[in-house]
């Protein structure tokens, strides 16, 4: 019983994060959104998806919905950088 219970409990929490978060548009998508910013990060891991979820994260909170990733290089460790729109 605990066992399921505590799956469900991070099954929503992973679910409620994919929610909020902040979606990677294309920069034509971006056109019909309001710039907010720039965020970038260079993930502590060499995988793409783990940097796209940083600027995700960034990029909530700067108070946008939408990124676009605009540079990125894999140097031992993945950097990018993206613009923020709402």
């Amino acid at each position: 019983m605990k066992a399921s219970v505590m799956t469900a409990t991070v099954l929503a929490g992973v679910i409620s994060f994919g929610a909020l978060a902040a979606q990677e548009i294309s920069k034509e998508e971006a056109t019909k959104y309001e710039k907010v910013g720039t965020v970038s990060t260079t993930a502590e891991t060499t995988s793409p998806m783990d940097a796209k979820q940083e600027l995700s994260k960034l990029a909530d909170e700067k108070g946008g919905k939408y990124f676009v990733v605009i540079a990125g290089r894999e140097h031992g460790k993945v950097s990018a950088i993206a613009e923020v729109y709402k």
